[in-house]
């Protein structure tokens, strides 16, 4: 063969494995053009809506993590109380007809001011906010 026709050849040879390989490359990608994904601006926290039983659970942690002893923990009426020094720290759970849950934090007689606080706090870190 002469070194002219040797090249072309080459160049057919290359010439398919190339279309070759972007056939693959294709082949590969086509699967995921039917797969969005919404990326979320950076600094952004994507939370999924909580359970029930993840907010009444992280209710009472946040109550015993602040020192409180658990007088009271009915999951069937969303019920929680603690007391400490005197003071009573009551948490009530719902679940709305939506779905969404909602959690409210009250005190009684509590010597100290910052304790409802310092309760929400610890619920809303245990709820990753």
């Amino acid at each position: 063969m002469s070194p002219r026709g040797e090249r072309q050849l080459r160049s057919t040879v290359y010439s398919v494995a190339r279309r070759l390989a972007l056939a693959g490359v294709w082949a590969c990608l086509l699967p995921l053009a039917g797969c969005p994904y919404y990326a979320a601006p950076p600094g952004t926290v994507v939370m999924t809506p909580a359970s029930y039983d993840r907010s009444f659970a992280a209710a009472a942690g946040a109550m015993r993590d602040e020192g409180l002893a658990i007088t009271v923990q009915d999951p069937g009426t969303g019920m929680i109380a603690g007391t400490l020094d005197g003071g009573t720290v009551t948490a009530n759970v719902y679940q709305q007809s939506d779905g969404s849950v909602v959690v409210k934090f009250d005190t009684a007689d509590a010597r100290d001011p910052t304790l409802i606080h310092r309760v929400v706090s610890r619920y809303d870190r245990r709820m990753g906010r």
